[in-house]
Parts: C-alpha cells; sequence; structure tokens
C-alpha cells in the first residue's frame, strides 16, 4: 500500500476539481479505431446477447423456474455495468484522452461498484440455486419459491447499496491534486484514490475491506456449494448423467473464474501504484469479455431456451402472417424450411 510518507510532494496544488482526464490506452491509442470497432462489435453483441436472456425469460412461462429467474436478473446487471463503462472507451478510442465532470466520475464509479457488488453477491446465491437443485432435489421446489427468489434478489441490492453509498461518498469528500488525470478508461475508485494529496490511507483500507469482504464471501460460499456439487455428481451412478451435470457446471465454471480472476486481482490486494496499468488491462475482462461470455455459457447454449426462443419467434411470425400475410397453412409450410415442426 502507497504510504503517505512515500507522497512525492511535487503532486501538485491541491484545487477544487472540476473535471477528471480518463487516460485510456496511450501506448495503444495508435490503434484507436480498429479497436473502437472491435469494441463497438463486443458491446452489442454482449447487450443483444443478455437482452434476449431477459426478454425470453420474461415471455416464456416454461423458463419461470428460480434459475432463469436469477439468470435474468443478473444478465440485467451486465448490461448496466458494460452501458455505464464501455461507451465511454469508445470514445476514449475515437477522440484519445476524454473528459469527465467530478459528479459524472463519481456516478459512473458508484454505478459500476454497486451493480458489480450486486453481481457478485447473487452468484452467490446463484450457487446456492444449483447446489439445492442437484444436491438436495426432493426439497428445492419448496425451498426456493417465488418469494424467496425476490427476497434473495432484493437482499443482494441490499447489502451492496449502503457499502458502496458509503464508500463513494468517503472518496468524493477527498482533496485531488492537479494534473486530474486517471490512469484508466472509466472511473474506477482505485486510481481515483491515488490521486488525492491527503492522507488516504484510511479511505484506501476502507475500499480494500469492503470489495474484499463482498468478493471473498462471495466467493467462498461460491466455491463450497460447487465443491458440493461435484461432489454429489460423482456420486451419480448414470454416466449420461454424470456428463451432462459436469457439462452444465464446467461451462458455469469458466465464467465465474474469469470473473473471480480479474476482480480479485484488481481489488483483492494492497493498492499500489505501479500496479494501476495491469488493473486496466484486468478490467477489461471483466467489463468486456464476461459480458459476452455470460449469454453464450450460461443459456444460449441450453436446449430449453433454444426451443423457447424458436417458439416464440414463431408466435411472431404467426401473429405478423395473420395481420398481413397468407394463412395459417402457408405460414406452416414457410416455417418448415426453418425449423422442422
Amino acid at each position: 500500500m502507497l504510504l503517505w510518507k512515500d507522497m512525492p510532494m511535487e503532486m501538485g496544488n491541491v484545487t477544487n476539481v472540476q473535471e477528471f482526464t480518463l487516460e485510456g490506452f496511450p501506448a495503444i491509442q495508435h490503434l484507436g479505431k480498429v479497436l473502437f470497432l472491435v469494441y463497438l462489435l463486443a458491446y452489442l453483441a454482449s447487450i443483444a446477447g443478455n437482452a434476449v436472456i431477459v426478454t425470453i425469460t420474461c415471455a416464456d412461462s416454461r423458463l419461470h423456474t428460480p434459475m432463469y429467474f436469477f439468470l435474468s436478473t443478473f444478465s440485467f446487471l451486465k448490461c448496466g455495468i458494460i452501458s455505464a463503462v464501455i461507451p465511454k472507451l469508445l470514445v476514449i478510442f475515437l477522440l484519445g484522452r476524454q473528459t469527465i465532470s467530478f459528479l459524472a466520475c463519481l456516478i459512473q464509479a458508484f454505478v459500476f461498484l454497486f451493480l458489480g457488488a450486486a453481481g457478485f453477491l447473487l452468484i452467490a446465491v446463484m450457487s446456492l440455486d444449483r447446489y439445492l437443485a442437484i444436491c438436495k432435489p426432493l426439497h428445492y421446489l419448496t425451498i426456493m419459491d417465488l418469494k424467496t427468489c425476490f427476497l434473495l434478489v432484493t437482499a443482494c441490492f441490499a447489502l451492496a447499496f449502503p457499502l458502496i453509498t458509503g464508500l463513494v461518498v468517503k472518496v468524493s469528500q477527498l482533496p485531488f491534486c492537479s494534473p486530474h488525470v486517471i490512469p484508466h478508461f472509466f472511473c474506477d475508485l482505485g486510481p481515483l484514490i491515488h490521486l488525492s494529496c491527503s492522507d488516504f490511507r484510511s479511505v484506501d483500507m476502507l475500499a480494500f475491506v469492503l470489495t474484499s469482504f463482498i468478493l471473498l464471501t462471495s466467493l467462498i460460499i461460491t466455491i463450497i456449494a460447487y465443491g458440493n456439487i461435484i461432489v454429489t455428481i460423482m456420486r451419480l451412478p448414470s454416466a449420461k448423467e454424470k456428463q451432462k451435470a459436469f457439462s452444465t457446471c464446467s461451462s458455469h465454471l469458466i465464467v465465474l473464474s474469469l470473473m473471480y480472476g480479474s476482480c480479485v486481482f484488481i481489488y483483492v490486494k494492497p493498492k499500489q501504484r505501479n500496479r494501476l496499468v495491469s488493473n486496466r488491462e484486468a478490467a477489461l475482462v471483466n467489463t468486456v469479455v464476461t459480458p459476452l461470455l455470460n449469454p453464450v455459457i450460461y443459456t444460449l447454449r441450453n436446449k430449453q431456451v433454444h426451443r423457447a426462443l424458436r417458439e416464440t419467434m414463431c408466435r411472431m411470425k404467426i401473429s405478423r402472417y395473420k395481420s398481413h400475410g397468407p394463412g395459417v397453412e402457408g405460414l406452416e409450410n414457410h416455417l418448415s424450411s426453418f425449423w422442422p415442426m
């Protein structure tokens, strides 16, 4: 952790900060237009994929189960997280350094951390849901009813809100030195705290404790849940049942490993200035890669979701053909060329 006595005196004068400058990625800024297209496509694909999960879960009554309720909520959170960060990154790739007002910076930091914290708590809830479904199948439906699901999701938001709000308020009260250049592509609290000219050790430690508490609590619950799931799977008598269960769990663990790995690297360690550049790269994994993988790994490769998507599109086509097209008989012939019925 950077100590107050180690802070250089020539950091600049304390000013009434009005705006910050996001540094972005100066080493690769010459590839800005190419990176803009790449990340724009990744952003649109992430939004579309996660929006499909939310929409299809609401539209198909067969997906009104605890698992898909949690997954749709998780997808909604991912849409919010990347929408708070990626548009500004796209502007940086086009224009280079980008300014952001002090208030907008704090709002971006709050939205990112609040939704991120709620997301990790929700992952722990989803892990417990899978544990009950696989390890306690006879009691699953009685334990995980609709009311319980809503209470668990509400608890995730209710716990994350005061913790993150208090942290952001503490950071907003720090005096900041000029120049107000944040060595990141968005307003993360770590780089923001290190711009302060005051003794920020207490705020830095508070950020470390809160982020560690959220991440490690969620991680421990997830590890215990999936550990029990793996033990239960190994006891299944049928090789086919084992393969099906491992296929589901392994895909989930890929996303979880990327999310926990990148966030633990960034937040669960004493803050050091020489690690801020590597933190930027790790943050790209959490804000770009995992939201893109989420719809692919969690649900879009699920046969039940495929069937729900096909049938929803069929209903949309039937509705359109009844209003503007040939009769139902002609429609069935038309659809059969796409999806055999």
